[in-house]
């Protein structure tokens, strides 16, 4: 099997150079210069793509460039940005500040919108990505759909439904648009219902069920020509999630995100575009182990995330050079997390802690970005963010901390200043684009790193104390991009380095022992002087002729703390390519994506070595005309080899899905 990965391996990646080599191959395609380009850094927009239209948006994410995620189970993955985690990038949902109500990251607000209410994704790398918020690695920013006033009343609706082999999943959805000069409204449902999935070779991986219900709607109102108004309600409530990887599973993770915003659009103004926003949202996350056998002493974990923000964005063009935005944004935070241990031994005493003891944040900031179009060739984008932030946590977590800091110094509120700065320059010559860009950037501790209490890692199996008198962690970031471009051809070669100052990781404090049961020790959080992060990618699409494409790539990262320790959830080398066919309302893909063996696995940090892994996935579609109607019909095969592996990025290596056969139909109305 393995010989037969490698073969595919090398006749897909070199399949492209073959057919550029070959010089009786017609391109239809005349190469040509490429035109006037106005490049913006504000995210890059990343929409859903159709391969396969019903797949989760933890799927898509995965496909996306600088995007990883660390996966505990079949549901609700933790997206990572330039190998970074979640503390170090900023996550929102239409620009809203949504925060995790789990103190073991189990729902990441990734997991609280479904590909029916979603158009896109921002997703943008380092400081340049800190319009909503001071951020190291970078942001996504989940776009959830929009509507238009329309000068006729318009109906349009979709009805969806699909099947995965792999965990019996089952899945119905569908949603609807109503629009006139004036008004408009939207809506949206979906559910889920998915059992045990089976890795390869048929083994069956327990507590990976998961089922989850998602609605949505918004209503719009034109009040001028120049002024409307929306209002957004988005419920997520998923039930009996199981995680394999992990001692625990989830009861209910249930959240209520709603919003109300004014945007204001004139003409003939050098004003653009002025969107206002109110929002409030709040999460419920309870993790049980009630389905689990022989536990050594039972365990409840409920967790709370409420929210309560604002922000407001000027858009704006200057002289026809100068496209300014400017973001005013504020929000605050609660979090409460509990845990209750129930001995099973008769007569015991149980215990009660706050692993987050009522933690509120309070943030506001500035962010200016100036993307300067200097002429034809040449653009230059400044930006920056000036942040304030503030943590008071309750008498009881002093409390708690104050038997493990050993300071006087600890008191209840805790203010920092963070924030973020940017260029980045680019020069655009006949076929070819370059860039080059530098930032900083700063960040407070998270909830967890600042006030968490006795929170136990599975992976390296040591219970985590967290300490408020940390220090900012800050980013130095150098990057750089060369491009070239053609009708029918195009390449481009990235990549990024960090330089993490005050590098915010939990270190083994000897003093005390590990109160979890199978527990190692005890790690407290601490800055270690610093860590260096790094990657470097290339990618490639030939349109051979107007049916066939080749795409593909290849990405390095690098990861060291200044201990010369390899830092965790560091990709070995990744490749991936693509052959893509399509006739008329036909679609077809055949796709390959692997890793090389992760030898510099990340073992002071409780990490291990993982194989090489090669992975074929074939999927089709098309596009039924049915009067003015349109049923699209997609089916596909993942793991097609049915091959049994796990990557560097699977908590305690679960290993992945195997064959997986999906069926997905669309109605459109």
């Amino acid at each position: 099997m393995i010989s037969k990965h490698y073969y595919i391996t090398s006749l897909l990646l070199t399949f492209p150079l073959f057919s550029i080599a070959q010089g009786n191959i017609v391109d239809t395609l005349q190469n040509k210069a490429l035109e006037e380009v106005v490049v913006t850094y504000a995210s890059k927009n990343k929409s859903l793509n159709e391969k396969q239209p019903l797949a989760s948006v933890d799927d898509y994410l995965a496909q996306q460039e600088s995007v990883t995620l660390v996966r505990r189970g079949a549901y609700a993955w933790e997206p990572m940005i330039n190998n970074m985690a979640i503390e170090r990038t900023r996550q929102t949902i239409d620009g809203m500040q949504i925060f995790h109500a789990c103190t073991d990251k189990m729902d990441p607000i990734t997991s609280y919108v479904e590909v029916n209410n979603l158009e896109g994704m921002d997703i943008t790398s380092g400081s340049q990505g800190s319009m909503f918020g001071a951020t190291l690695g970078g942001s996504i920013d989940l776009r959830t759909r929009k509507l238009s006033f329309t000068e006729e009343k318009t109906w349009k609706g979709q009805v969806q439904t699909g099947v995965e082999s792999i965990n019996k999943q089952k899945i119905i959805g569908g949603n609807f648009d109503y629009t006139t000069k004036k008004f408009y409204v939207s809506g949206s449902i979906m559910y889920r219902d998915a059992d045990n999935y089976k890795a390869g070779r048929g083994k069956e991986i327990q507590y990976s069920q998961f089922r989850k219900l998602n609605a949505s709607g918004f209503i719009g109102y034109a009040i001028n020509p120049t002024n409307r108004i929306e209002a957004a309600v988005i419920y997520d409530k998923a039930t009996d999630v199981g995680y394999p990887a992990l001692p625990m599973d989830v009861g209910l993770a249930e959240a209520i995100i709603t919003s109300v915003k004014h945007v204001y659009t004139p003409k003939n103004s050098w004003i653009d575009n002025w969107e206002t926003k109110l929002y409030y949202n709040t999460i419920t996350h309870r993790m049980d182990d009630t389905n689990r056998p022989d536990v050594a002493m039972r365990m409840d974990m409920p967790g709370w995330s409420d929210t309560y923000g604002a922000y407001s964005t000027l858009s704006a063009t200057l002289k026809d050079k100068h496209h300014i935005s400017i973001n005013a944004n504020t929000y605050y935070n609660k979090s409460l997390a509990e845990m209750t241990m129930i001995s099973n031994t008769p007569g015991a005493t149980g215990m009660f802690a706050y692993t987050w003891p009522n933690v509120k944040t309070n943030y506001g900031g500035l962010t200016i970005k100036d993307h300067w179009q200097i002429d034809d060739k040449n653009s230059l984008m400044l930006s920056g963010t000036l942040g304030i932030n503030f943590n008071h946590v309750s008498e009881k977590g002093v409390n708690q901390l104050s038997i493990f800091l050993n300071d006087d110094t600890f008191k209840q509120n805790k203010t920092r200043t963070v924030g973020n700065l940017a260029m980045n320059y680019e020069r655009f010559v006949d076929t070819w684009l370059y860039g080059i860009g530098v930032g900083y950037g700063n960040r407070a501790p998270s909830v967890s790193e600042g006030y968490g209490y006795y929170l136990f890692n599975s992976g390296d199996k040591y219970d985590y104390i967290g300490n408020p008198n940390l220090k900012n962690e800050s980013s130095y970031e150098g990057n750089f991009f060369i491009k070239y471009a053609t009708p029918a051809f195009s390449s481009k070669l990235s990549g990024s380095i960090f330089y993490l100052d005050n590098y915010i990781i939990g270190v083994i404090d000897p003093v005390y022992n590990a109160m979890t049961y199978g527990g190692l020790g005890l790690k407290k959080y601490e800055n270690i002087d610093y860590a260096i992060q790094g990657s470097l990618d290339w990618n490639f699409t030939y349109n051979i002729d107007s049916n066939w494409k080749v795409t593909g790539g290849l990405t390095y990262s690098y990861g060291e703390d200044s201990n010369k320790n390899t830092l965790p959830f560091i990709s070995p080398l990744a490749y991936r390519t693509a052959i893509d066919y399509k006739y008329y309302a036909f679609k077809t893909q055949l796709s390959l994506k692997g890793n090389a063996v992760k030898n510099n696995a990340a073992e002071a940090y409780g990490e291990v070595k993982t194989p090489a892994y090669a992975i074929l996935d074939w999927n089709a579609h098309y596009d039924f005309a049915i009067k003015t109607h349109t049923l699209n019909v997609g089916i596909g095969i993942e793991n097609i080899f049915d091959t049994y592996y796990s990557t560097y990025s699977d908590w305690n290596k679960i290993p992945n899905p195997g064959r997986n056969f999906f069926v997905n139909l669309s109605y459109k109305l």
